[in-house]
């Protein structure tokens, strides 16, 4: 009796030995495990939500290139020169309308880290226009502006000024202009009333001088007052 139970106690410790071992065993095994797989997945989950933030950053770099389209129309006047003083002046009027592309060039700036807090925009302004005087003819061309806003961006009331050059082809013939086909240098204040986060109203006045640059004589030059006004669209 006494072997019996003594080998009966040896094979209940063994068990218990045994058990705890394998317990042991398995936890280790379960937490090595969350440590060999965490450092490996962490760094996929990193990864993949530096390149979502990276295509979210390029998407809205895409949207903010293309930063406004204006479209404005008016009235345009200026005096032609006599050719005698016993000649009167002859006024050069036109009815014009320019549709202006903007696009944001602080996506540029901020990489030199000049980042205003106004608009700064390239424009690029094709125009279209009817001449009434001194005869009926057609004048249309170019401008490549920079536009400078006056007050903060997210105001309601957006104030601007912008100045370009820009080259422009007139049907008729003048006195002052040899040539029909000029240069223009232009320059202008407006103003900009959002009625929604991207419709606005818009006012504006504007001086232009053409010339052909010396090219041929004679080139006089002709000045030119703008008032126009139209409508904002901002992306």
């Amino acid at each position: 009796m006494p072997n019996y139970n003594k080998h009966n106690m040896k094979a209940k410790t063994l068990k218990i030995f045994l058990a705890l071992f394998c317990a042991v065993c398995f936890s280790g095994n379960y937490c090595f495990a969350d440590e060999v797989a965490q450092p490996v997945a962490q760094p996929v989950v990193q990864e993949a939500a530096q390149q979502q933030e990276l295509a979210m950053q390029k998407e809205e770099a895409k949207k903010s290139i293309f930063s406004s389209i204006d479209v404005l129309s008016g009235y345009a006047w200026s005096k032609l020169k006599a050719k005698s003083d016993m000649e009167l002046k002859r006024d050069y009027d036109f009815y014009p309308v320019f549709v202006g592309l903007g696009f944001n060039l602080k996506n540029l700036t901020k990489r030199i880290g000049f980042n205003p807090p106004v608009t700064f925009e390239f424009q690029l302004e094709p125009y279209v226009a009817y001449v009434s005087s001194p005869d009926a003819n057609v004048e249309f061309g170019n401008s490549f502006l920079l536009k400078l806003g006056l007050v903060p961006e997210n105001w309601k009331l957006q104030l601007y000024a912008k100045a370009g050059v820009g080259v422009s082809y007139m049907t008729n013939h003048t006195w002052e202009q040899s040539t029909q086909f000029n240069f223009i240098e232009s320059g202008g204040l407006g103003a900009k009333y959002f009625l929604t986060k991207n419709f606005a109203l818009i006012a504006e006045g504007r001086m232009r001088h053409l010339s052909n640059a010396g090219v041929k004589q004679p080139n006089h030059g002709i000045n030119t007052y703008f008032a126009l006004a139209g409508v904002s669209y901002k992306y």
